[in-house]
């Protein structure tokens, strides 16, 4: 599993240009071929992230994944529907050497942690592809279930794949986290 310790954090100013190298300086960066690769990938000039610091510094929203002393990725929520409390969320990691490390599943079980206790939400979840098995693998490990499968309306390098919503209540978390 990890072979260091993982943490999120809120994303600070000293942090944006390590962030914009692993996320947007690549124009066909290799954690695109599985975060979505439905929807195109826009690079941006180090400019152009850097004026969007006042949407990513501090934010409650996004935040770090750090591993050691270094970013490697991040988590986010958005609300699919506030007014009902529906929230969504995501994780990015964005150095491939990172991956199958275990180190996806300690930050979105740190996330949701974070979620269930500063957010008056009963559901947590996320979606993803079928063809994405480490994500449908997070979602085991955390003891989430499959809420819906919308087959074939992903189109990926010309091949069909299912859309698949995986989500959590609080009640099911707060009873794995008493037997932990």
């Amino acid at each position: 599993m990890c072979q260091s310790i993982a943490i999120i954090r809120p994303i600070e100013t000293k942090d944006l240009i390590h962030l914009w190298e692993i996320k947007y300086k690549d124009e066909h960066p290799e954690w695109k071929k599985w975060d979505a690769p439905y929807f195109e990938h826009k690079n941006l000039t180090l400019t152009d992230f850097l004026s969007q610091k006042d949407s990513i510094v501090d934010q409650e929203d996004y935040w770090a994944i750090v591993a050691g002393e270094k970013i490697i990725g991040t988590v986010s929520y958005y609300w699919e529907h506030e007014p009902s409390l529906w929230l969504e969320m995501g994780i990015g990691i964005y150095d491939p050497s990172y991956w199958n490390e275990g180190y996806g599943t300690k930050a979105f079980r740190l996330w949701i942690n974070h979620l269930f206790e500063t957010l008056p939400i009963v559901r947590v979840g996320y979606t993803t592809w079928s063809g994405n098995i480490r994500m449908i693998k997070v979602g085991e490990k955390l003891g989430m279930t499959v809420e819906g499968r919308m087959r074939k309306c992903r189109v990926v390098n010309g091949e069909h794949y299912d859309s698949i919503r995986i989500g959590l209540l609080r009640e099911e978390w707060e009873e794995r986290s008493e037997k932990r």
